[in-house]
């Protein structure tokens, strides 16, 4: 089963591919698509879109799991990341991918045991998890790969179930 993991974002969105099965787990790609600063958002927008596009039909993920939003303080960031989630959703979907969702909270507790983990905790364990040399980079990508673990620990559990279905 390949998994594209997406961290969601205007700026920044982080993407892994991994690759389940027989209790293992394979890194295939990970990185992040970058839109510059300064950029319409349309343009912004087009760009994550087309990016997107290639890297679902290069790696042919079967499924793709994208943290759900969490609005922190800034209201007008938490918009920008909702349009960009909207596309990465809407290109996911034509594409014929499978999408589930996941808080930060389940992934965190998938990935390290506890809800309320560091950022830095979750890279490690990304880390060691996959066998990775080094921690990827940015830390959006490590929070893709922790989103793509996170899915193929709870994809076919009842929990996973529960919380995805639509």
């Amino acid at each position: 089963m390949r998994i594209l993991g997406i961290d969601p974002g205007l700026a920044t969105v982080g993407w892994a591919v991994i690759e389940s099965g027989r209790g293992a787990l394979r890194p295939i790609a990970y990185g992040a698509i970058l839109t510059p600063a300064h950029t319409d958002i349309e343009a912004r927008l087009l760009m994550i879109k087309s990016d997107l596009e290639a890297i679902i039909s290069k790696y042919e993920p079967e499924e793709m799991a994208i943290e759900e939003l969490f609005f922190n303080t800034n209201i007008t960031t938490g918009i920008a990341v909702a349009e960009a989630r909207g596309v990465i959703l809407c290109t996911a979907h034509s594409m014929g991918v499978k999408i589930s969702e996941y808080t930060p909270l389940q992934v965190k507790q998938a990935v390290v045991g506890y809800g309320r983990a560091e950022k830095q905790q979750v890279i490690a364990m990304v880390t060691t998890i996959l066998k990775l040399k080094s921690p990827p980079k940015p830390d959006d990508t490590a929070d893709a790969v922790a989103i793509a673990i996170c899915h193929s620990q709870c994809r076919g559990s009842a929990i996973g179930k529960f919380y995805n279905q639509r």
